[in-house]
């Protein structure tokens, strides 16, 4: 993965940035993938997609691209982080979904995966509400974080388990905007 280094692509966050750990086209080769195998799994019913904000927007608006099929999509925003780089492992339902998912495919769109305890209780409050099926596609996967056992359907890439921003991915607000995926090395 990424091998650049945070000067050579985000001169004005570089002071608090460590590594690439993935690099934009690479982000963008791995999500045109994952849109091709979802258009594949897909095909006789087209998922709806549940986007987990905010950190995952940059990636499902990518991702609703590179899929070809008549996808929907709804929102949710929890929280379970608040200002921190670690979770707290509190979930709180801030934004909770518009649409019905009885009898749905449904896709969970999340940014990174690192405990699970987030994705877990989030499986379970949406699994009450009947959904045909439901999957999630996650964009990180942080290796050996996991304290609840993860099933996932589709995954972007595994990484270690250091904390990162950019494409989506936050530190109070900031280095969303990034299109690369780096080690944040500031201060919260």
């Amino acid at each position: 993965m990424g091998r650049e280094h945070a000067e050579d692509t985000a001169g004005w966050a570089a002071h608090d940035l460590g590594r690439v750990i993935v690099s934009a086209d690479e982000v963008a080769a791995r999500v045109r993938d994952l849109g091709s195998q979802i258009t594949r799994d897909y095909q006789d019913h087209p998922p709806l997609l549940v986007c987990v904000l905010k950190g995952a927007i940059n990636f499902m608006s990518d991702l609703m691209r590179a899929i070809e099929l008549p996808v929907e999509v709804d929102f949710m925003a929890v929280s379970s982080y608040g200002a921190a780089t670690k979770t707290s492992g509190v979930v709180r339902i801030v934004k909770d979904l518009d649409v019905d998912l009885a009898d749905r495919d449904v896709l969970i769109i999340e940014d990174v995966v690192d405990s699970g305890l987030t994705l877990n209780y989030l499986r379970q409050y949406l699994g009450a509400r009947s959904p045909r099926s439901l999957e999630v596609c996650a964009l990180l996967l942080k290796q050996g974080e996991q304290r609840v056992e993860q099933d996932l359907k589709y995954v972007g890439f595994s990484i270690p388990s250091d904390f990162v921003v950019g494409y989506g991915l936050d530190v109070n607000e900031r280095y969303r905007n990034l299109d690369a995926i780096y080690t944040f090395v500031g201060q919260p």
